[in-house]
Formats: C-alpha cells, structure tokens, sequence
C-alpha cells in the first residue's frame, strides 16, 4: 500500500491552491463534526460532501481507490459483527444468532462515516505536501514535539521500508525460502531484530547529524503562508456546512426519516 499520500501535490486544484492553514483547519472541524454525526441520513449527505471535496481535489482515481479499498476491507466486518452481537430486541434470527436492524444501522453508520472521513483526509494530505502540511500544523499552534514525530515518522517509514525489502532480497539472494517450521521463525527473528538495531543506530546517527546543523528543538522553513479573501470564503463555507449537519443532527431533525430506512 503506498503511503506517500502527497505524491500528487503538484496537481492544480482549487483545494491544492487553498491556503493549508484554513484547508487543515476548517476540513479538520469538518472531520471531527462527521464523527459526532449519529444519524444514517445526514452520514450519507457528509459522505456525499466528502466525493465532492475528493472530487475537487482532481486526484487520480487509482491513487484514491488504492487507499479506500483497505479501509472498506476493514470495516466490512462490522457488518457481520454488530447486527448478530447489538443489545436489543431481534428481529430474526439467522443460523440461531439473533440478527437486530439497529445494528445493521450502526454498521452502515460506522461504515458511511469512517469513509466520508478518510476522503477528507486524502483531500487534506493529499493535496499539500506532507512537510508544509507539518509547518502549517505549527502556524495553527500545534505542539511542535507532534509535528516533528509526525514528520519523522512519515520520512522514516519509506526509509526503514525500503531497508526491510533490501534485506528480504539479500536473505532471497542466499537461498532462503520461507517455510512453515522452527528454523524460518529463527530467521524471521533474527530478521526483526537486525532491523530493530538498524533502525536505533540510524536514529542515533541522524539525531547526531541535527545538532551538529544546529537543531534546537524546533524546525525553521523558508516556506511563508498567506491566505487570500478566495481561502477566506472556503473556509467559511466548510464551516457553515459543519455548523449545518451537527446542528441538524443533535435537533432530531432527520429522525423520523431513519424509521423508514429499516
């Protein structure tokens, strides 16, 4: 799976042209208002506002459907898992499991909401690099030591990766085949743990390499941010379509409607 959400960046849209500072903001209050969201009604319409975003943010289609299919391998479950176990009445039962519709509800409701999130997510990530994503995280006052291991560990884990495939192919070029037995879970052991001290000694030298360029603490960029009245209005109307679907969670509006979707 690749993990370089940024690799397409570069292409112009007008979120990619959006100010990351109000981008990460305002799309951050968009998440954390779908994840309140507890009606199946107002889920789809935040899932439906979730494909236009992913959609204006003009990136490929098989970057996009790359990433989502492990997400909707992970969530497929719930739906084998919370009609047959939720607390209630059953409507039926199904191999002598009882099977309850609210918990069918639920699963589609986790499932609805964990995508529209994840589009957000590939619209924040994936249309700004990685690294001024990180600086703009900080102009928003977010601590630094957090911004720093989340850089850290986005650069590294391309870099242990690559180490990891590089020592797979030396053990392949001397003949190992993995096998079902006590002598490949020696190997794979020994594997683990030469990558484990690899990767300290690794840290030990680029932590060393920092402060010798004068690292004290906190990281300075070049890179300079400025928010036109166009990032302005985006901001406002992502804010003012969060206001609308929390408000009109939490008031009961659509409540009725979900009586009819089971």
């Amino acid at each position: 799976m690749p993990l370089d959400i940024d690799r397409f960046a570069h292409i112009q849209s007008p979120l990619q042209q959006w100010d990351p500072r109000l981008k990460i903001a305002s799309l951050g209050i968009l998440i954390f208002g779908i994840a309140l969201l507890k009606t199946l009604p107002l889920a789809v319409i935040a899932l439906c506002l979730a494909s236009v975003l992913l959609w204006s943010s003009a990136l490929p289609y098989h970057f996009i459907s790359h990433g989502i299919k492990w997400i909707i391998f992970f969530l497929l479950p719930f739906f084998l898992i919370l009609p047959f176990s939720y607390p209630g009445e059953a409507a039926f039962h199904v191999l002598g499991l009882p099977f309850a519709w609210e918990g069918l509800r639920l699963a589609t409701l986790i499932f609805i909401k964990a995508l529209a999130i994840v589009m957000c997510t590939f619209t924040v990530f994936g249309t700004s690099r990685f690294d001024i994503s990180m600086i703009a995280l900080q102009h928003l006052k977010c601590p630094k030591i957090i911004t720093q291991m989340l850089l850290f560990t986005y650069r590294y884990t391309f870099v242990f990766l690559e180490e990891m495939r590089s020592m797979q192919l030396a053990m392949q070029a001397r003949g190992f085949v993995m096998k079902t037995n006590l002598y490949t879970l020696k190997v794979i052991g020994n594997f683990i743990g030469t990558l484990l001290i690899r990767s300290f000694e690794r840290t030990e030298r680029v932590y060393k390499a920092m402060l010798s360029k004068g690292y004290q603490g906190e990281f300075h960029s070049l890179v300079k941010f400025q928010a036109e009245p166009k990032d302005y209005i985006k901001a406002v109307a992502v804010l003012s379509i969060t206001i609308i679907l929390v408000s009109s969670d939490f008031s009961g509006l659509f409540t009725p409607a979900i009586q009819g979707w089971f």
